[in-house]
């Protein structure tokens, strides 16, 4: 089953730069059975105790985080890079493995005490996801928990997020 998934994997040399493997996920979004099969296993730990939303960061973590929310019957907060929201918005900074960005939420898109999933494509370095737990406990969440589709072990981003718990389908 995970040998599946992970063939639908792609490794991508030197992207976006000299060093980096970039894990490309187009080829598994492009078919139906691995698609159906990755959202399943990324839901599946929250169906016992499913958190009151799911939010997903820019942009892949908008396609599982749009479909983890609706396997958990929840509603589903987009974080997004700098402008791109038309309302009152909060900002956190973060690194990358090869740089640094900034990720938006609306002030109002995470209610006071909610219980929060935060989902994405990958973890790295943690840094994505760190911001995002920082945008939703600013606005007054908890996060629950994170669930991703790959880790990057060697990378150590899970430890960044700890104690809270971090759900990988596929490690590399």
């Amino acid at each position: 089953m995970l040998d599946q998934l992970r063939a639908l994997v792609r490794d991508v040399p030197d992207f976006p730069q000299p060093g980096i493997t970039f894990r490309d996920i187009t080829p598994l979004l492009g078919d139906a059975a691995g698609l159906a099969l990755a959202v399943e296993l990324m839901a599946n730990p929250w169906r016992t105790a499913p958190p009151d939303m799911i939010v997903g960061t820019e942009s892949r973590g908008f396609i599982f985080g749009t479909a983890l929310a609706r396997a958990l019957n929840r509603g589903f907060v987009p974080i997004r890079k700098p402008g791109k929201l038309p309302c009152a918005s909060i900002q956190a900074t973060y690194d990358l493995e090869y740089g640094s960005d900034i990720l938006e939420m609306h002030t109002d898109a995470v209610a006071q005490g909610q219980s929060v999933l935060i989902v994405d494509d990958l973890i790295a370095t943690g840094g994505t996801l760190q911001a995002s737990r920082d945008l939703v406990q600013s606005a007054g969440g908890t996060v629950a928990g994170y669930s991703v589709l790959i880790e990057l072990e060697a990378l150590g981003g899970r430890q960044s997020l700890e104690p809270t718990p971090v759900h990988s389908v596929l490690q590399y």
